[in-house]
Protein backbone atom coordinates (compact mmCIF):
# COMPACT_ATOMS: atom_id res chain seq x y z
CA UNK A 1 0.00 0.00 0.00
CA UNK A 2 0.97 3.22 -0.91
CA UNK A 3 1.98 6.20 1.58
CA UNK A 4 -0.84 7.95 -0.41
CA UNK A 5 -3.48 5.67 0.09
CA UNK A 6 -2.54 4.64 3.72
CA UNK A 7 -3.02 8.48 4.61
CA UNK A 8 -6.78 8.17 2.66
CA UNK A 9 -7.32 5.75 6.00
CA UNK A 10 -9.22 7.38 9.11
CA UNK A 11 -7.20 6.56 12.01
CA UNK A 12 -9.29 4.30 14.59
CA UNK A 13 -9.24 5.27 18.12
CA UNK A 14 -8.53 2.98 20.67
CA UNK A 15 -9.31 2.91 24.30
CA UNK A 16 -5.53 4.39 25.11
CA UNK A 17 -4.17 5.28 22.07
CA UNK A 18 -4.85 6.06 18.34
CA UNK A 19 -4.23 3.70 15.93
CA UNK A 20 -2.90 5.44 13.69
CA UNK A 21 0.75 4.63 14.09
CA UNK A 22 -0.67 0.93 14.81
CA UNK A 23 -2.15 0.98 11.08
CA UNK A 24 1.15 1.72 9.79
CA UNK A 25 3.33 -0.18 11.58
CA UNK A 26 0.97 -3.26 10.50
CA UNK A 27 0.85 -2.30 6.90
CA UNK A 28 4.49 -1.59 6.67
CA UNK A 29 5.03 -5.82 8.39
CA UNK A 30 2.89 -7.10 5.74
CA UNK A 31 4.54 -5.12 2.85
CA UNK A 32 8.24 -6.08 4.04
CA UNK A 33 6.83 -9.58 4.24
CA UNK A 34 5.46 -9.70 0.78
CA UNK A 35 8.72 -9.03 -0.25
CA UNK A 36 10.86 -10.84 1.66
CA UNK A 37 8.21 -14.06 0.97
CA UNK A 38 8.51 -13.70 -2.64
CA UNK A 39 12.35 -13.31 -2.25
CA UNK A 40 13.39 -15.70 -0.61
CA UNK A 41 12.24 -18.98 -2.64
CA UNK A 42 14.49 -19.80 -5.56
CA UNK A 43 10.36 -20.77 -7.12
CA UNK A 44 7.82 -18.80 -7.21
CA UNK A 45 5.73 -21.37 -5.12
CA UNK A 46 7.80 -20.49 -1.86
CA UNK A 47 7.21 -16.40 -2.25
CA UNK A 48 3.74 -16.90 -3.70
CA UNK A 49 2.52 -19.45 -0.39
CA UNK A 50 4.47 -16.78 2.15
CA UNK A 51 2.31 -13.63 0.59
CA UNK A 52 -0.77 -15.01 0.28
CA UNK A 53 -0.71 -16.32 3.92
CA UNK A 54 0.50 -13.03 4.84
CA UNK A 55 -1.84 -10.80 2.49
CA UNK A 56 -4.75 -12.94 4.89
CA UNK A 57 -3.03 -11.88 7.61
CA UNK A 58 -5.63 -8.96 9.33
CA UNK A 59 -3.49 -6.74 11.46
CA UNK A 60 -4.13 -7.59 15.14
CA UNK A 61 -4.71 -4.04 17.25
CA UNK A 62 -5.65 -6.21 20.94
CA UNK A 63 -1.96 -5.13 21.46
CA UNK A 64 -2.74 -1.06 21.71
CA UNK A 65 -5.09 -2.46 24.41
CA UNK A 66 -2.66 -4.09 26.28
CA UNK A 67 -0.35 -1.14 26.01
CA UNK A 68 -1.31 -0.05 29.53
CA UNK A 69 -1.55 3.55 28.75
CA UNK A 70 -0.07 5.67 31.48
CA UNK A 71 -2.90 7.15 32.49
CA UNK A 72 -2.87 10.05 34.75
CA UNK A 73 -3.82 9.21 39.10
CA UNK A 74 -6.16 11.09 40.90
CA UNK A 75 -4.81 13.39 43.40
CA UNK A 76 -5.63 11.36 46.34
CA UNK A 77 -4.37 8.44 44.96
CA UNK A 78 -0.99 10.70 44.49
CA UNK A 79 -0.66 11.68 47.63
CA UNK A 80 -1.27 8.26 49.08
CA UNK A 81 1.71 7.08 47.19
CA UNK A 82 4.11 8.65 48.92
CA UNK A 83 5.64 7.30 52.29
CA UNK A 84 5.65 10.67 54.38
CA UNK A 85 1.62 10.46 53.38
CA UNK A 86 1.01 7.14 55.09
CA UNK A 87 3.08 7.75 58.14
CA UNK A 88 1.17 11.21 58.64
CA UNK A 89 -1.96 9.65 58.35
CA UNK A 90 -1.25 6.94 61.00
CA UNK A 91 0.38 9.26 63.42
CA UNK A 92 -2.88 11.49 62.84
CA UNK A 93 -5.19 8.64 63.40
CA UNK A 94 -3.92 7.75 66.14
CA UNK A 95 -3.86 10.75 68.08
CA UNK A 96 -7.64 11.22 66.51
CA UNK A 97 -9.08 7.55 67.90
CA UNK A 98 -7.28 8.72 71.70
CA UNK A 99 -8.77 12.37 71.38
CA UNK A 100 -12.69 11.09 70.08
CA UNK A 101 -12.84 7.88 71.67
CA UNK A 102 -11.17 9.10 75.04
CA UNK A 103 -13.77 11.00 76.89
CA UNK A 104 -16.29 7.74 76.61
CA UNK A 105 -13.86 5.39 77.92
CA UNK A 106 -12.34 7.57 80.69
CA UNK A 107 -14.61 5.89 83.66
CA UNK A 108 -14.14 2.31 82.38
CA UNK A 109 -9.97 2.76 81.60
CA UNK A 110 -9.18 4.70 84.75
CA UNK A 111 -12.45 4.67 87.69
CA UNK A 112 -11.95 8.26 87.81
CA UNK A 113 -13.58 11.33 86.11
CA UNK A 114 -11.72 14.01 84.50
CA UNK A 115 -12.77 16.29 87.57
CA UNK A 116 -12.39 13.45 90.61
CA UNK A 117 -10.41 13.56 93.27
CA UNK A 118 -7.79 10.29 92.80
CA UNK A 119 -5.01 10.88 95.26
CA UNK A 120 -2.82 13.23 97.07
CA UNK A 121 -1.27 15.92 94.52
CA UNK A 122 1.58 14.71 92.37
CA UNK A 123 1.47 11.23 93.56
CA UNK A 124 3.31 8.67 91.71
CA UNK A 125 1.50 5.54 89.96
CA UNK A 126 0.69 4.44 86.32
CA UNK A 127 0.71 8.06 85.40
CA UNK A 128 0.03 9.42 88.62
CA UNK A 129 -1.61 12.58 89.64
CA UNK A 130 -1.69 16.15 89.22
CA UNK A 131 -1.29 19.50 91.15
CA UNK A 132 -5.03 18.95 92.43
CA UNK A 133 -5.01 15.06 92.95
CA UNK A 134 -6.84 14.67 89.92
CA UNK A 135 -6.08 11.26 87.87
CA UNK A 136 -3.57 12.69 84.76
CA UNK A 137 -4.99 9.91 82.21
CA UNK A 138 -8.36 10.65 83.11
CA UNK A 139 -7.61 14.65 81.68
CA UNK A 140 -5.33 13.57 79.33
CA UNK A 141 -8.25 11.17 77.11
CA UNK A 142 -10.98 14.13 77.99
CA UNK A 143 -9.11 16.93 76.99
CA UNK A 144 -8.19 16.28 73.14
CA UNK A 145 -11.04 16.66 71.36
CA UNK A 146 -11.12 20.37 72.32
CA UNK A 147 -7.57 21.25 70.92
CA UNK A 148 -8.90 19.35 67.69
CA UNK A 149 -12.30 20.66 67.59
CA UNK A 150 -11.08 24.38 68.03
CA UNK A 151 -8.17 23.74 65.50
CA UNK A 152 -10.26 22.10 62.45
CA UNK A 153 -12.97 25.32 63.10
CA UNK A 154 -10.21 27.63 63.21
CA UNK A 155 -8.59 26.24 60.05
CA UNK A 156 -11.66 26.38 58.02
CA UNK A 157 -12.48 29.90 58.56
CA UNK A 158 -9.07 31.25 57.84
CA UNK A 159 -8.53 28.69 54.73
CA UNK A 160 -12.06 29.68 53.68
CA UNK A 161 -12.26 33.59 54.19
CA UNK A 162 -8.15 34.34 52.78
CA UNK A 163 -9.44 32.05 49.53
CA UNK A 164 -12.44 34.02 49.04
CA UNK A 165 -9.95 37.21 49.54
CA UNK A 166 -7.50 35.79 47.57
CA UNK A 167 -9.92 34.94 44.23
CA UNK A 168 -11.94 38.11 44.83
CA UNK A 169 -8.22 40.15 44.85
CA UNK A 170 -7.28 38.34 41.43
CA UNK A 171 -10.07 38.36 39.71
CA UNK A 172 -11.39 41.78 40.61
CA UNK A 173 -8.09 43.70 40.08
CA UNK A 174 -7.81 47.61 40.71
CA UNK A 175 -8.92 49.03 43.59
CA UNK A 176 -10.35 45.65 45.19
CA UNK A 177 -7.38 43.92 44.66
CA UNK A 178 -5.01 47.31 46.78
CA UNK A 179 -7.90 47.27 49.38
CA UNK A 180 -7.83 43.62 50.62
CA UNK A 181 -3.66 43.24 50.12
CA UNK A 182 -3.31 46.43 52.34
CA UNK A 183 -5.77 45.39 54.61
CA UNK A 184 -3.90 42.08 55.08
CA UNK A 185 -1.07 43.77 55.08
CA UNK A 186 -2.10 45.64 58.93
CA UNK A 187 -3.44 42.33 60.03
CA UNK A 188 -0.11 40.74 59.36
CA UNK A 189 1.89 44.02 61.27
CA UNK A 190 -0.36 42.89 64.21
CA UNK A 191 1.54 40.05 66.31
CA UNK A 192 -0.52 36.84 66.76
CA UNK A 193 -0.22 36.64 70.98
CA UNK A 194 -0.89 40.37 70.91
CA UNK A 195 -3.86 40.34 69.17
CA UNK A 196 -5.36 36.98 70.76
CA UNK A 197 -4.24 38.84 74.01
CA UNK A 198 -6.66 42.17 72.79
CA UNK A 199 -9.52 40.21 71.54
CA UNK A 200 -9.53 37.96 74.89
CA UNK A 201 -9.39 40.97 76.84
CA UNK A 202 -12.33 42.30 75.20
CA UNK A 203 -14.60 38.84 74.78
CA UNK A 204 -13.55 36.92 77.19
CA UNK A 205 -11.67 33.51 77.20
CA UNK A 206 -14.31 31.41 75.32
CA UNK A 207 -13.80 28.52 72.51
CA UNK A 208 -15.28 30.62 69.80
CA UNK A 209 -12.91 33.77 69.97
CA UNK A 210 -9.67 31.03 70.27
CA UNK A 211 -11.66 30.33 66.89
CA UNK A 212 -11.83 33.67 65.49
CA UNK A 213 -8.87 35.16 66.80
CA UNK A 214 -6.18 32.02 64.90
CA UNK A 215 -8.99 31.89 62.15
CA UNK A 216 -8.72 35.68 61.18
CA UNK A 217 -5.09 35.58 61.77
CA UNK A 218 -4.86 33.18 59.13
CA UNK A 219 -7.01 34.57 56.48
CA UNK A 220 -3.99 37.38 55.01
CA UNK A 221 -1.33 34.27 54.20
CA UNK A 222 -3.79 32.03 53.06
CA UNK A 223 -5.00 35.26 50.53
CA UNK A 224 -1.54 35.94 49.30
CA UNK A 225 -0.67 32.38 48.25
CA UNK A 226 -4.56 31.82 46.43
CA UNK A 227 -4.17 35.49 44.94
CA UNK A 228 -1.12 34.47 43.03
CA UNK A 229 -2.72 30.88 42.05
CA UNK A 230 -5.82 32.56 40.75
CA UNK A 231 -3.79 34.98 38.88
CA UNK A 232 -2.42 32.41 36.66
CA UNK A 233 -5.72 30.96 35.86
CA UNK A 234 -8.07 33.92 35.42
CA UNK A 235 -5.47 34.50 32.66
CA UNK A 236 -6.05 31.43 30.62
CA UNK A 237 -8.31 31.24 27.60
CA UNK A 238 -11.46 29.37 29.10
CA UNK A 239 -11.88 32.16 31.67
CA UNK A 240 -11.87 34.51 28.85
CA UNK A 241 -14.25 32.90 27.00
CA UNK A 242 -16.65 32.63 29.58
CA UNK A 243 -16.10 36.31 30.81
CA UNK A 244 -17.23 36.70 26.66
CA UNK A 245 -20.30 34.95 27.14
CA UNK A 246 -21.13 36.70 30.07
CA UNK A 247 -21.11 33.87 32.32
CA UNK A 248 -21.29 35.01 35.85
CA UNK A 249 -18.69 35.59 38.14
CA UNK A 250 -19.29 33.17 41.24
CA UNK A 251 -20.07 30.35 38.22
CA UNK A 252 -16.65 31.19 37.30
CA UNK A 253 -14.81 31.33 40.13
CA UNK A 254 -16.99 28.04 41.54
CA UNK A 255 -16.14 26.12 38.14
CA UNK A 256 -13.53 27.32 36.50
CA UNK A 257 -10.78 28.52 39.06
CA UNK A 258 -11.53 26.74 42.18
CA UNK A 259 -10.67 23.17 40.56
CA UNK A 260 -7.80 24.54 38.92
CA UNK A 261 -6.14 25.66 42.29
CA UNK A 262 -7.37 23.29 44.49
CA UNK A 263 -3.43 21.83 44.99
CA UNK A 264 -2.32 25.13 46.39
CA UNK A 265 -5.40 25.23 48.22
CA UNK A 266 -4.98 21.61 49.94
CA UNK A 267 -1.47 22.58 50.72
CA UNK A 268 -2.72 25.72 52.81
CA UNK A 269 -5.58 23.51 54.54
CA UNK A 270 -2.87 21.25 55.98
CA UNK A 271 -0.29 24.08 56.72
CA UNK A 272 -3.09 26.10 58.74
CA UNK A 273 -4.23 23.43 60.52
CA UNK A 274 -0.67 22.34 61.42
CA UNK A 275 -0.58 26.40 62.99
CA UNK A 276 -3.62 26.50 64.50
CA UNK A 277 -3.03 22.98 66.62
CA UNK A 278 0.16 25.12 68.11
CA UNK A 279 -1.66 28.48 68.51
CA UNK A 280 -4.53 26.76 70.26
CA UNK A 281 -2.19 24.81 72.50
CA UNK A 282 0.20 27.91 73.61
CA UNK A 283 -2.66 29.97 73.75
CA UNK A 284 -4.34 27.66 76.82
CA UNK A 285 -0.86 27.28 77.95
CA UNK A 286 -0.69 30.90 77.84
CA UNK A 287 -4.18 31.39 80.01
CA UNK A 288 -6.06 32.74 77.14
CA UNK A 289 -7.50 29.78 76.11
CA UNK A 290 -9.77 27.38 78.16
CA UNK A 291 -9.95 27.57 81.73
CA UNK A 292 -9.54 25.45 84.75
CA UNK A 293 -10.92 22.92 85.70
CA UNK A 294 -11.77 22.03 82.05
CA UNK A 295 -9.53 18.96 81.01
CA UNK A 296 -7.45 20.85 78.17
CA UNK A 297 -3.79 19.37 76.77
CA UNK A 298 -2.12 23.10 76.88
CA UNK A 299 -3.52 23.51 80.21
CA UNK A 300 -2.29 20.70 81.47
CA UNK A 301 0.72 21.97 80.22
CA UNK A 302 0.75 24.77 82.41
CA UNK A 303 -0.61 23.45 85.40
CA UNK A 304 1.83 20.84 85.91
CA UNK A 305 4.64 22.27 84.99
CA UNK A 306 6.02 23.28 88.60
CA UNK A 307 6.28 19.14 89.59
CA UNK A 308 8.22 18.48 85.88
CA UNK A 309 10.81 16.65 88.06
CA UNK A 310 8.39 14.61 90.75
CA UNK A 311 5.91 13.66 88.50
CA UNK A 312 6.51 14.42 84.22
CA UNK A 313 3.65 12.63 83.17
CA UNK A 314 1.16 15.37 83.17
CA UNK A 315 3.27 17.42 80.98
CA UNK A 316 4.84 14.47 79.05
CA UNK A 317 1.20 13.09 77.93
CA UNK A 318 -0.35 16.51 76.62
CA UNK A 319 3.31 17.11 75.26
CA UNK A 320 3.86 13.81 73.23
CA UNK A 321 0.00 14.22 72.11
CA UNK A 322 0.27 17.33 70.71
CA UNK A 323 3.70 16.95 68.82
CA UNK A 324 2.72 13.33 67.31
CA UNK A 325 -0.34 15.49 65.73
CA UNK A 326 1.62 18.47 64.73
CA UNK A 327 4.42 15.92 62.48
CA UNK A 328 1.56 14.00 61.22
CA UNK A 329 -0.27 16.78 60.01
CA UNK A 330 3.05 18.56 58.47
CA UNK A 331 3.65 15.58 56.58
CA UNK A 332 0.33 15.54 55.22
CA UNK A 333 0.70 19.06 54.45
CA UNK A 334 3.93 17.93 52.66
CA UNK A 335 2.58 14.91 50.89
CA UNK A 336 -0.11 17.26 49.39
CA UNK A 337 2.11 19.58 48.67
CA UNK A 338 4.52 17.36 46.60
CA UNK A 339 1.49 15.95 44.98
CA UNK A 340 0.08 19.08 43.68
CA UNK A 341 3.81 20.08 42.59
CA UNK A 342 4.15 17.42 40.53
CA UNK A 343 6.75 15.54 41.97
CA UNK A 344 5.21 12.01 41.71
CA UNK A 345 5.49 9.79 38.88
CA UNK A 346 2.18 9.06 37.43
CA UNK A 347 1.01 5.57 38.34
CA UNK A 348 0.72 3.35 35.28
CA UNK A 349 0.21 -0.08 34.86
CA UNK A 350 3.89 -1.19 34.41
CA UNK A 351 2.75 -4.29 34.16
CA UNK A 352 1.03 -4.09 31.35
CA UNK A 353 3.66 -2.02 29.46
CA UNK A 354 6.30 -4.73 30.44
CA UNK A 355 3.89 -7.11 28.70
CA UNK A 356 3.59 -5.44 25.94
CA UNK A 357 7.18 -4.54 25.27
CA UNK A 358 7.79 -8.33 25.58
CA UNK A 359 4.89 -9.15 22.64
CA UNK A 360 6.22 -6.28 20.77
CA UNK A 361 9.53 -8.08 20.57
CA UNK A 362 8.34 -11.94 20.09
CA UNK A 363 5.88 -10.38 17.28
CA UNK A 364 9.33 -8.51 15.51
CA UNK A 365 11.37 -12.33 15.72
CA UNK A 366 8.37 -13.79 14.53
CA UNK A 367 8.95 -14.44 10.28
CA UNK A 368 5.75 -14.16 8.05
CA UNK A 369 7.64 -15.85 5.42
CA UNK A 370 7.67 -20.05 6.55
CA UNK A 371 10.70 -21.39 4.69
CA UNK A 372 13.49 -23.68 5.97
CA UNK A 373 17.04 -23.67 6.10
CA UNK A 374 19.49 -20.88 5.69
CA UNK A 375 17.54 -18.52 3.43
CA UNK A 376 14.18 -18.57 6.45
CA UNK A 377 16.35 -18.24 9.05
CA UNK A 378 18.12 -14.62 6.98
CA UNK A 379 13.87 -13.79 6.96
CA UNK A 380 13.68 -13.99 10.03
CA UNK A 381 16.60 -12.22 11.42
CA UNK A 382 16.10 -9.56 9.04
CA UNK A 383 12.08 -8.70 9.55
CA UNK A 384 11.93 -5.88 12.42
CA UNK A 385 14.60 -4.11 10.58
CA UNK A 386 13.09 -4.50 7.05
CA UNK A 387 9.57 -3.48 8.88
CA UNK A 388 11.41 -0.19 10.41
CA UNK A 389 13.16 0.83 7.01
CA UNK A 390 9.54 0.37 5.36
CA UNK A 391 7.95 2.32 7.52
CA UNK A 392 10.42 5.20 8.29
CA UNK A 393 10.10 5.33 3.84
CA UNK A 394 6.50 5.40 3.87
CA UNK A 395 6.58 8.27 6.84
CA UNK A 396 8.67 10.40 4.53
CA UNK A 397 6.76 10.05 1.74
CA UNK A 398 3.67 10.93 3.28
CA UNK A 399 5.47 14.22 4.43
CA UNK A 400 6.52 14.93 1.26
CA UNK A 401 2.87 14.97 -0.35
CA UNK A 402 1.49 16.40 2.28
CA UNK A 403 3.79 19.29 1.96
Amino acid sequence: MSAQDRTSHPPRQTRGTSAASDVVVAEDALAAGDGAGGGLGAGGGLGAATGSGDAGTAPDFDHSESRGDARPASFARRVLSQPVAKLGFVLTGIVLVLAVLGPFVVPAWTGHTPNSFAGKPFQGGVFGTDNLGRDVLSRFLAGGWRLLLYSALATVLGVGLGAVLGMLAAFRGGWLDALIMRCGDVLLAIPQLVFALLAVTVLGPQGWVLVLVIGVTHAPRVARVIRAATAGVVAEDYVLASQMYAVPQWKILTRDVVPNIMGPLMVEVGLRLTYSIGAVASLSFLGLGMQPPTPDWGLMINENRIALSLQPWGVILPVLAIAVLTVGTNLIADAVAGASAGRVASTGPRRSRRRAAEQAASNGAESPAGGTGSAGGTGRAGRSSSADAAGAADVGDTGEKRS
